[in-house]
This record gives structure tokens, sequence and C-alpha cells, in this order.
């Protein structure tokens, strides 16, 4: 049972500005709020972890892109202008960014409040805020897999993890999209408050303490999912679908009915990767499945997801997810014994 006691709120904590601006993500702002002072609930009487403001041009009402309305209570001359000390800096993301890139305003405030902050902390595309106004230069960082190769294109002196689930670099935290944020909040909170205040978050909000793999895990069918090109978009869902298959580029072009070297260059214009690398994405992700929900033995799930030997699934499983297919089956069932606790959530 977890004891949740009480808490005096307007007893200080330490104290957040989350940056809002128009079409934010709702979830980038909300999510890694929750989290936090969640942490409230598993400190002593009268603990309050985090005072938050929320923080835009003006105070008052932002508009998200889910048609629900922020407050933000502070704009940012009044954030510049309280004297108490900033814990942590949080730039929300959300389909806004790209307008926000070109606000001054907003830029020059991140810029100021980053140097007052201990911590800074960016959601989703935030990232880009932060890479915009020479935060992520020479640092290694993280943002949605979309967005990654905009990210890098745009700002190439930042060192991309597109696989990872959030990165800390220093001071710096950058997280992938949406839910990410929530798991990078967790970090924080576990940071400041210790392993024992973040599992009871953890717990509390059903979630894992560590999220077993990376972004990699959605990519295969999303990439497939944005492609325009129909010729290219069957040719990627017949791949998903048939990995154990021959997929080599003079098959698939014959599919998409192109020839080889007009096929290999649509591909690559539709998603970023040549069709081989894209094969190996394809069957990674199906050898993961079958690890995560059979007993099958490697060598047969090797075939089964399109590889000819268990050292070639090994080494595939080492490119694109840092562990080999046997460790990763390994840390996933660990995992899961840990998710069984936490899904017990409170009393």
């Amino acid at each position: 049972m977890i004891k949740v006691p009480t808490y005096q709120p307007n007893q200080k904590g330490r104290r957040v500005l989350m940056v809002v601006y128009d079409d934010a993500h709702v979830l980038d702002v909300v999510g890694p709020l929750e989290v936090m002072n969640g942490a409230a609930f598993f400190l002593p009487d009268e603990t309050k972890p985090y005072s938050v403001s929320v923080v835009a041009a003006k105070a008052g009402s932002v508009k998200t892109t889910s048609s629900l309305a922020l407050i933000a209570d502070q704009s940012y001359a009044d954030a510049l202008a309280d004297p108490e000390p900033i814990d942590t800096l949080i730039v929300s993301g959300g389909v806004g960014t790209m307008a926000a890139l070109k606000d001054n305003e907003l830029l020059a405030f991140v810029q100021k409040a980053a140097a007052r902050s201990r911590r800074i902390v960016s959601i989703c595309t935030g990232a880009l805020i932060l890479a915009e106004v020479g935060l992520l230069e020479g640092k290694r960082a993280s943002t949605h897999w979309f967005w990654s190769p905009i990210l890098e294109k745009r700002y190439p002196q930042v060192k991309i993890e597109s696989d990872a689930i959030y990165v800390q670099d220093g001071n710096i935290w950058t997280s992938a999209g949406i839910t990410a944020g929530m798991d990078l909040a967790l970090a924080l909170v576990e940071e400041d408050w210790g392993h024992d205040i973040a599992l009871n978050v953890a717990r509390l909000n059903v979630m894992y303490m560590i999220r077993p793999g990376g972004q990699s895990q959605f990519s295969a069918h999303l990439v497939a999912e944005k492609a325009e090109d129909p010729a290219i978009h069957d040719v990627m869902q017949y791949i998903l679908k048939t990995p154990s298959d021959p997929l080599t580029v003079t098959a698939l072009a014959a599919r998409a009915g192109l020839s080889e070297r007009t096929f290999a260059r649509r591909f690559k214009e539709e998603t970023g990767l040549t069709p081989a690398a894209y094969v190996e994405t394809s069957r990674v992700q199906a050898a993961r499945v079958h690890l995560e929900t059979t007993s099958d033995g490697i060598e047969q799930i090797a075939l089964q997801a399109g590889f000819q030997n268990a050292e070639r699934m090994r080494r595939a499983f080492q490119r694109h997810v840092g562990v080999s297919a046997s460790e990763y089956r390994e840390r996933f069932q660990k995992t899961l014994v840990e998710a069984d606790n936490i899904r017990d959530g409170p009393a």
C-alpha cells in the first residue's frame, strides 16, 4: 500500500518555469508537471517539491493544439523580475514550435532565464528552441523521432541521439516526443528526491521507472504511415508484413513498378532512409515482437524476422537497440516483473 501523506501547498518548493506558447502540445506541459508535483504525496508533511509557474508572452490564456487553453500565470517580464532563483527551466514542444523559433521575445526570454537556471529542460520539439539560442551547441540531445532529422539539419553542431527517450548532458536535459517528457520528469524527481520517491511516483502514475527500448520501437510503422507516394507506401507496408521474404532492392523496385535507381531515390526522398536501412529496421522491429511475446529460440526468431542467422540478428540489434537479442529479451522480461509491481498502484 502506498502511504499518501498530506502536505501544505503554500510552502515554497524548487522554482520551476514551464515555457508555453500558442499551439504547444498540452501533454508536453501537463504530463511532466503532474509527474514532478506527484512527489509531494511521498515527502514529509509540509514539504512541497516544486513551485511551478507557467510562463508565456503575456499572463492569461494560451491556446494548445488540443483546443484546451492553458493559463499562464506569469509573463516573460514578470518571471525575469522575480528575484527567486530558478531551479528548472522547461521549454514545451508542439506544432507551434516553428513559429516560436521566429519569436524574438520568446528566444530572448529562454536565453536570459537559462542563464539563471540550475537545470534546463526541453520536451519534444522544445529542443529546437534550445538549439536556436545556442544552448545545445556541442551537446548531446534528443527530440521526437520525426523531428530528429530536422534538428540535425538545422543545427549540425548538436549531437543527436535519435533513438533516446531522453538525454542528459551536463545541466541540460532533452526528451523525445510527448509522453517521453514524463519519463524525463520522473528522472528529475529521482535526481532531486531519490529513487524511493521516484518509484512511488511511477507507481502512482502507472509508469515504468525505466521504459524498455527507445524510439526505434515506434519508428518503422510510423515512417510507413507518413509516406505520401502510393507506390513507396505499398512497398513499406509489404516489408512490414513479410520481413522474412528476400527483400532485395531489385524485388522491391519491381513491386513498385520502378527502376531500381528511381525506386531507391524516391524511397530515400519519402523516408530519409535507404531501402536496405528500412528493411533492417523493420526486421529488428519484428524480432523484438517475437522476443517479447514468444519463447521461441534466438535462431528461430532470426529466421522468422528475415535475418539469415542469429549472428546477423545480433549485429543488427547492437546497431539499433544497443544490446544483443538475447540481452534484449532478458532486460524486457526483467522490466515486465518490475512493471507488474508498478501496476499495483496506490491502494
